[in-house]
């Protein structure tokens, strides 16, 4: 017997549409506070955050221990003068009445002249010296060998081929702080320059920038980073090369004092000098880093 369905009979649905469900509209999700976006984000890279607490408890340790040394007569005054001795000698340095009668600011005056102005030239020169390695292959072998062989020497081994050129005044002081200058300075914008992706300077080219273009837009932005810390490291071998360059019949400098205090055993005195070429290099240091912050905000910072 067959069986036949009636016309009126529905048909059984599929059994993908028997079982599928309505899909509820999805409901947007909660928005998360800033701040726990910033915990979901990531682990804090190594050594990130702020050192400032740290620091000050540091300078606070060291002359803790310096008054205790001094106070206890650890090692005798002349090799190490106590706080109270070395602030009186600055106290005196500011009024004149130090060797030779000259002021501290004057002697402040003519480093900073002397440091500052050769620092200046060196970044004027080496840093365009240092693009023109990086993007010129002509460029880099006529420079190269001659900033590698100059650059470890110490200044004191050029000092005398600086005074038979240049004589004792003021320019060869100035000349052997900017030669000291020079060097990390066009090391620093050449390795600028060669970190530039491939890629970038691609993109450039592809948009039809002509070579100063590219320069200007793409590689001198890129090299920036590198730059700023050549300056704050060439601006710490200026300091360093001071007093060096002071030997060469100075009468009036921060390395100049220093020296003419050692020929008179005043220990006071040569820890004052000390303390406040350090300060003042310490100051600018600071301030290079403000001002790579402002420069190149992308770059990571400790």
């Amino acid at each position: 017997m067959s069986l036949s369905l009636s016309a009126s009979q529905p048909l059984d649905p599929p059994a993908e549409a028997a079982t599928a469900a309505p899909v509820a509209p999805s409901s947007p999700s909660p928005a998360v506070p800033a701040s726990e976006n910033r915990k979901v984000r990531g682990h804090r890279r190594p050594g990130e955050g702020s050192t400032t607490v740290i620091s000050l408890v540091t300078v606070l340790c060291m002359l803790l221990l310096w008054w205790t040394a001094a106070h206890f007569a650890w090692l005798p005054p002349l090799v190490l003068p106590s706080p109270a001795s070395v602030w009186e000698a600055f106290m005196a340095s500011v009024r004149g009445e130090g060797q030779g009668g000259v002021p501290l600011l004057t002697h402040f005056l003519w480093s900073m002249g002397r440091v500052f102005g050769a620092f200046f030239l060196a970044c004027l020169t080496a840093i365009p010296v240092g693009i023109l390695m990086g993007t010129s292959r002509m460029l880099r072998g006529i420079f190269d060998p001659l900033i590698e062989f100059y650059r470890p020497l110490p200044p004191l081994a050029y000092l005398p081929l600086i005074i038979i050129w240049f004589g004792i005044e003021e320019t060869s002081k100035v000349v052997l702080i900017y030669l000291a200058c020079f060097a990390p300075l066009a090391v620093a914008a050449r390795a600028g320059v060669r970190s530039v992706g491939s890629e970038q300077i691609n993109a450039a080219l592809s948009l039809g920038a002509s070579k100063f273009q590219l320069v200007r837009h793409v590689i001198l932005p890129a090299a920036l980073p590198d730059i700023l810390t050549g300056m704050r490291i060439a601006i710490g071998f200026g300091w360093t090369t001071l007093v060096a360059a002071e030997m060469v019949a100075a009468t009036a400098g921060l390395g100049q004092l220093v020296l003419n205090a050692s020929n008179f055993l005043r220990t006071d005195v040569v820890v004052m000098g000390i303390i406040v070429i350090g300060i003042v290099a310490l100051l600018f240091d600071l301030l290079m880093r403000h001002i790579e912050a402002w420069l190149v905000p992308w770059k990571g910072r400790m």
